[in-house]
Order: C-alpha cells, then sequence, then structure tokens
C-alpha cells in the first residue's frame, strides 16, 4: 500500500535486543542495539504499531524504545496504528513515551482499526474497503509530513 516514494522497512529484531541499563548505554554498545540505532538513524520516520499487554506497552518493546532516550537526533514523524480500539491505555503510553523522545507525532497519520477480536490477514486488511481507506489516507499524511521535513 505504500504510496511511489515511500518504501516501508520492518525491523523484527527488537526481540533481540538486551535488557535495558542506562549503565550499559555506553560507547561499545552490543551490535543488536547498535543495529536498533542504525535502522531507526535511517529512517525519515517511524509507524509504529504496538499490542496491547496488560494494559500497558509490551515490556519488549518499552525496551526497544528506551535504548532511544539517550541516542540524539532520533526526532523524526512518528506515526501510531492501532489494531484494538480498547487499546486505549497503550495508545497513551505510547504519546508519553515519544513525546520523550522528542518524536513529532503525526496526529493525522495516527489510526485505530476495528480489528479487535477478528483474526486479520494482510489480504483481509486490504480487501476490506473502510481498511484500505483508513490505512491510506494514513500513508499519505504521513508522506505529507515527510516531504515538510525535507
Amino acid at each position: 500500500m505504500a504510496p511511489p516514494g515511500l518504501e516501508v522497512v520492518i525491523y523484527d529484531g527488537v526481540g533481540g535486543l538486551p535488557h535495558f541499563n542506562p549503565d550499559d548505554d555506553v560507547e561499545s554498545l552490543p551490535p543488536p542495539v547498535v543495529a536498533w540505532r542504525e535502522a531507526v538513524t535511517a529512517a525519515d520516520g517511524m509507524l509504529v504499531s504496538c499490542p496491547e499487554y496488560a494494559r500497558g506497552i509490551p515490556g519488549s518493546f518499552k525496551n526497544a524504545l528506551d535504548w532511544l532516550v539517550s541516542d540524539t537526533g532520533r526526532k523524526k514523524p512518528v506515526a501510531i496504528w492501532n489494531a484494538a480500539p480498547r487499546a486505549v491505555a497503550t495508545q497513551e503510553a505510547l504519546r508519553l513515551v515519544l513525546a520523550t523522545l522528542s518524536s513529532g507525532l503525526v496526529e493525522a497519520a495516527c489510526v485505530t482499526l476495528p480489528a479487535s477480536g477478528v483474526s486479520w490477514t494482510a489480504d483481509a486488511l486490504l480487501a476490506d474497503d473502510a481498511v484500505r481507506a483508513t490505512l491510506e489516507g494514513a500513508l499519505a499524511a504521513f508522506v505529507a509530513a515527510l516531504e515538510r521535513e525535507d
């Protein structure tokens, strides 16, 4: 669904990051942390989709965000995509953490999809006209924010 000129790269290394400890946030970082920070640095913006667990951000994802706190130069457009309308606590927590990271939240690109309790596949999401329109609108708003950053 990405419009021309936008490449979406999925980062799948969150589970491989070591537990964050500010005392370990020194020059000689573990390779997974270096790779994570490089991936974020290389990106023009971030689309964040995070499930809710126990009314909050899952520990592994919060850990990934913690590794970005002290790393400077991370301010970039960010959009939150939520698949579960009832996951309000996580969305509020993500907003707070992302504000701490000085991320530029693109409100027009933040969306909540009606996917609670439904086993969606990528094909099913794309086949649903309302979901597709919502995602296309969010991507257009995100691209516009990226263009403003340039």
